[in-house]
């Protein structure tokens, strides 16, 4: 028996609002509600902040809790996306190339950009490591969907194996960039390739924050569209969609989002499969509720995942991309054993 609707996301939206409160609160340093309320108020009327607490509060832990829910966000509605448009519930960004195409992308600025013309870098600006990001997210994305296609469908099994050859041509790109970049750069990438958020800013905030607002918007608009798509390409051609203008209208927007997310804290598997599915399980296959739905559980289970890797090894941290791929690959193994490949996969 599935949930009520209206309970399901009240629910959702008030576990969501305590555990981003609770990864506020805990951490290296423990901030009181107090101290949290005492600096949103000296900030809003423009005052000095009074205590280390309240400087720690605004200058540290409020962006990176709000990167880390709106990155979650941005992966669970990505993977809800790639489930849509491949029609099949084992598929997410960082198994069919995305993430690690944006990973080489990004690699590349973080390796040659002493060497990059200045005037380049100049009309970029802060933008440039996005941008490679994307590029190079776009490009993966593309190449595993047309290579895997056949007969106008997208086969599982060459979707995965596809997917699987673009993710090594990527990670080893990435590779290529750590074994050339300087030993701080080289730590860098290492660091930021099994994911983290410990650099988060303002900055990274506003930028990852329009971005999802624009492409959600846009998949808001898609997901009835999507909800035909699941009958098949011919059907809902029938049916009136314009499926080629759709299919490239989601692998634009999912490319963007997951390449301005992966461009600031990096590479984090399995949060596009986990949500969707677990989702599908509670409320049903309809886009127009997995999409609003996916945006409160992504930024709730990141920001558990962050809490985590900031809390089991204190004061130390681990990378989230660890917590992830922990907890999402059984969860893989289970899905691709529940959705076996027959004969018209192979």
């Amino acid at each position: 028996m599935r949930p009520n609707n209206k309970i399901f996301f009240s629910v959702l939206t008030l576990l969501l609002v305590l555990v981003l409160i609770a990864a506020i609160a805990f951490g290296a340093v423990r901030i009181l509600p107090a101290e949290m309320l005492s600096a949103l108020v000296h900030w809003f009327k423009s005052e000095n902040t009074q205590s280390i607490y309240e400087n720690v509060f605004l200058q540290l832990r409020l962006p990176r809790v709000m990167l880390c829910a709106i990155t979650g966000a941005i992966l669970a509605v990505s993977g809800v996306l790639m489930q849509g448009l491949f029609r099949n519930p084992v598929v997410e960004p960082g198994l069919i190339g995305t993430s690690a195409g944006a990973a080489f992308g990004a690699s590349i600025v973080f390796s040659l950009s002493p060497f990059m013309s200045p005037v380049f870098k100049s009309i970029l600006g802060p933008f440039l490591v996005p941008v490679f990001a994307f590029v190079g997210g776009l490009a993966a994305t593309y190449i595993v969907y047309s290579l895997a296609k056949n007969n106008k469908r997208v086969s599982i099994l060459p979707l995965l194996l596809v997917g699987m050859a673009i993710n090594a041509i990527g990670l080893s790109g990435v590779g290529l960039m750590t074994y050339i970049a300087r030993d701080p750069q080289a730590r860098s990438i290492t660091f930021w390739n099994l994911g983290t958020f410990s650099g988060a800013s303002w900055f990274q905030v506003w930028v990852t924050g329009i971005v999802a607002i624009i492409c959600i918007f846009i998949s808001f608009k898609q997901a009835k569209k999507l909800n035909v798509l699941l009958l098949g390409e011919q059907e809902a051609g029938y049916l009136g969609v314009e499926v080629n203008k759709l299919k490239t209208s989601i692998l634009i927007v999912n490319t963007a989002m997951v390449s301005v997310a992966t461009s600031f804290v990096g590479v984090i598997a399995f949060m596009g499969l986990i949500v969707p599915h677990v989702l599908r399980l509670l409320i049903g296959s309809d886009n127009r509720k997995l999409i609003p739905a996916s945006i409160l559980m992504g930024a709730l289970l990141l920001t558990l995942a962050d809490m985590g890797a900031r809390l089991l090894l204190a004061p130390s941290e681990m990378p989230i991309g660890i917590i992830t791929s922990i907890v999402g690959a059984p969860l893989y193994i289970f899905l691709l054993k529940k959705y076996q490949f027959n004969q018209n996969d192979l």
